[in-house]
């Protein structure tokens, strides 16, 4: 079963935010942007006309990555303590894994689920960080 919200930002490609197999449930790539008025806004993000960097704040980037997936767990009658797997993908592990890292353990104080962290040339869309999740929906 497919799922879609418009909770949360629309795909960037031809697939659903999330996709349940039996009683697991599976998020596509979910990134920072931005759910409210222009969807491809990035928070903490401001460019200049040839797309250079004005203004960068990965915190910005990291809480609202996190939004996002709740809003997509929450479409799909999950909650953040379903989670068992988290895949993260940087664009610069150096600068940023640091932030995520403090940022990821004020969201997952009560839930730990696994955990693997990436470094990756580049996104699809001017973002820093990326999820890839997988929920466990048997309890319910």
């Amino acid at each position: 079963m497919s799922i879609n919200t418009n909770k949360a930002p629309k795909p960037v490609g031809s697939y659903p935010h999330a996709k349940r197999a039996g009683d697991l449930l599976f998020l596509s790539g979910i990134g920072p942007r931005s759910t409210e008025g222009d969807h491809s806004a990035v928070p903490g993000l401001e460019t200049d006309k040839h797309g250079n960097f004005i203004n960068f704040n990965f915190e910005a980037q990291c809480h609202s990555v996190f939004q996002n997936v709740r809003a997509v767990l929450e479409a799909s009658g999950a909650d953040w303590m379903d989670l068992i797997d988290v895949t993260v993908f940087l664009t610069d592990m150096k600068r940023d894994f640091h932030t995520y890292n403090r940022i990821y353990a004020e969201y997952f104080k009560d839930n730990q689920p696994c955990r693997t962290t990436c470094e990756i040339k580049s996104l699809p869309t001017p973002i820093a960080i990326e999820l890839k999740c997988i929920a466990y929906l048997g309890k319910k």
